[in-house]
């Protein structure tokens, strides 16, 4: 009897890791909010902070004006609002490169990036910064714009810790002529345009960074509140592809 007792103990414990894997799983595909893991949030008073969460659907459509990674007319597309001088938005940025290297190959995601920063958090800097990657996007196009933000986020310390003195000196290293890139950040042409972004953000419900929002086939669409794993951002693509 003890005997058969030990073998039924040896099925139950993996079916109920098993079983509760799946209950994981599901509470993340079809919930429209995801528990915040590693978030930065701004502090009390700001904007953003006033807004309910998760008004997904008041999102402004992705358009030929978005810088896009991967194909524009993916199935999946994920939208992130990134501050530049957020630690955790360094890190959730080279969990979406590993994303779109996957599913772009095959044409299954695209990443859409569009500016959020926290002033509260990142005075001036933040902004110049998002500033600095429109006049390289003017400079160089989409993929320059891409390349400026790979190559900030490699030198930045985080937490309005760079130095501005700075951007020119990483619009050179990306390839572009560096005393056009200073005339337009000087001109601050591209203000109205992170502020445009900013408040889509507010709009959409982000309370923090970085925030993504992926819009599935069937245009459901799907928070992912804060730096989230490549497993996990992975697990809820595979779902979403389902969605038709």
């Amino acid at each position: 009897m003890m005997n058969n007792m030990q073998n039924n103990n040896q099925y139950i414990m993996p079916a109920a890791i098993v079983f509760s894997g799946l209950i994981v799983a599901g509470a993340l595909v079809y919930s429209n909010v995801n528990p915040k893991k590693e978030a930065y949030l701004p502090k009390q008073g700001e904007p953003a902070a006033d807004i309910q969460p998760s008004n997904v659907e008041n999102i402004k459509p992705v358009t030929s004006s978005d810088h896009v990674l991967g194909n524009p007319a993916a199935p999946i597309k994920i939208i992130e609002f990134s501050d530049l001088e957020c630690p955790f938005c360094k890190k959730f940025h080279w969990t979406m490169q590993t994303i779109v290297e996957e599913y772009g190959k095959t044409g299954q995601a695209a990443w859409i990036y569009r500016h959020f920063p926290i002033d509260s958090r990142h005075p001036v800097k933040a902004r110049k910064a998002a500033e600095a990657t429109e006049c390289a996007n003017e400079l160089g196009g989409n993929e320059k714009f891409w390349a400026y933000i790979e190559r900030y986020f490699e030198i930045t310390p985080s937490n309005n810790n760079i130095d501005l003195a700075q951007l020119p000196q990483i619009a050179e290293d990306v390839g572009l002529d560096k005393s056009k890139f200073e005339s337009c950040l000087a001109s601050g042409k591209y203000a109205k345009h992170i502020e445009d972004d900013y408040q889509d953000g507010v709009a959409a419900g982000v309370e923090g960074t970085p925030y993504s929002i992926l819009i599935a086939p069937n245009n459901q669409k799907f928070v992912i509140n804060g730096a989230l794993s490549y497993a996990t951002v992975k697990q809820l693509i595979d779902s979403s592809l389902k969605l038709k």
